[in-house]
């Protein structure tokens, strides 16, 4: 006699309308093969984070980190918020810089409750902009091409004396005669078909007040503004703030998210040249390369030849969050995937950046980002001078009292 079996499927239907719930799904996980996997308990992670967020959203991360038995819930907010408000019933806080998080750690000291930090990647301050206001920067002798592979440069040194001096009106070592600084349409007629913008030339910030991107181009400008120096008194810092606060509030829109303005379509019109992080214009070139196969070749970045490389530190604020910090310091695959999304990983067994970065651009034929041995290293104030300035030039609030 020939028995005829059910299909598959059909035989898990009749199981599913004969057993319980859970017999039901120790069924599936036997037909899926997924029992022989390991079960493991999952912690979850309370953190705050600023621009450094872009890793730990990444669904590959998200996906390496459960493996470690890790999830990660993000609360969003700009460095300097983080270190100014309540963070207590986190595990992890990550400002993007190191002025917030030396604010957290001295305030975890004088409670005697030391932190643990950590440093798994760095990203350099730059300025980003596209290529046609580039250009009239370089014509102008304020901004220089810096080498490349190939095709039209993607990277350039921009003099921050220089650049500054067309914000005061100055152009070319001449005081203009009228009050203000230089605009795009004013300064190149080569390139005024291309640059039709009314806009002044100026560098656009996130909130001065919560970002640490902002605040960092703010010591930048104070430093070069001071002749390459940092003030190193209260009523120095003071002066100086209300010197340099033109240049960076005459902008509009001090809020937004400078990345995600400078990568949208209307991005050029809006915004001329924005202050980001260097991976996040990294991580927009590997995806555009390998969407569409080339680099987006419009839009390009200006190295500050007086520089400051921001150390993100991750604070880890208990045991599970200790735990986090030592495995995206040092678990290979999460350091590789940080590569890929544009960060500098630092070495695990040393405190050099990784050479892997630029192995990894060549290999899709994106330009490896140079910067000169000439460029001058700024020098941030000291943190309550550097607070100081922070609070006078974006006419901040004060939040002290809402830890």
């Amino acid at each position: 006699m020939t028995v005829t079996r059910p299909p598959r499927r059909r035989l898990r239907r009749a199981l599913a309308s004969a057993l319980p719930v859970p017999v039901i799904g120790l069924v599936l996980l036997v037909t899926s093969g997924n029992l022989l996997l390991p079960l493991r308990q999952v912690v979850t992670i309370e953190a705050k984070m600023a621009s450094k967020r872009d890793f730990f959203q990444d669904p590959e991360v998200e996906r390496l980190l459960m493996k470690h038995g890790f999830r990660v819930h993000i609360t969003n907010m700009g460095s300097r918020e983080i270190a100014k408000q309540d963070y207590e019933g986190y595990d992890v806080v990550f400002p993007s810089g190191q002025p917030a998080a030396d604010l957290i750690s001295r305030e975890r000291a004088r409670a005697n409750r030391p932190v643990l930090l950590y440093r798994p990647f760095v990203s350099p301050i730059v300025l980003a902009t596209y290529r046609d206001y580039a250009e009239v920067l370089t014509a102008e002798g304020v901004a220089e091409r810096l080498p490349g592979s190939g095709g039209p440069p993607m990277y350039y040194t921009l003099d921050m004396r220089k650049f500054l001096d067309l914000a005061h009106g100055k152009r070319k070592g001449v005081q203009r005669a009228s009050k203000g600084g230089y605009r795009w349409d004013e300064i190149d007629p080569e390139h005024k078909d291309y640059v039709r913008n009314g806009n002044k030339i100026l560098a656009q910030t996130s909130d001065i007040c919560e970002a640490n991107s902002a605040g960092t181009y703010l010591g930048l400008v104070a430093f070069v503004e001071h002749g390459n120096d940092a003030p190193d008194s209260e009523a120095e810092a003071e002066r100086l703030a209300r010197k340099i606060k033109p240049l960076l509030v005459e902008q509009g829109l001090p809020s937004s998210e400078r990345a995600e303005t400078y990568l949208s379509p209307d991005g050029q019109s809006i915004a001329p040249i924005s202050v980001i992080y260097e991976h996040q214009f990294l991580a927009h070139q590997i995806r555009h390369e390998a969407a569409k196969g080339t680099t987006d070749d419009e839009r390009v970045l200006l190295y500050p030849s007086t520089r400051f490389v921001t150390e993100p530190q991750l604070v880890a604020l208990t045991g599970d969050g200790a735990r986090l910090g030592e495995l995206v310091s040092k678990d290979p695959e999460l350091q590789q995937r940080a590569m890929e999304l544009g960060f500098r990983a630092r070495n695990a067994t040393s405190s050099s950046t990784s050479e892997e970065l630029t192995r990894f651009l060549t290999e899709r034929q994106i330009p490896v980002p140079t910067t000169s041995a000439d460029d001058t290293r700024a020098v941030l104030p000291s943190l309550p001078l550097l607070e100081k300035m922070i609070e006078i030039v974006g006419d901040c609030p004060d939040r002290t009292g809402s830890r």
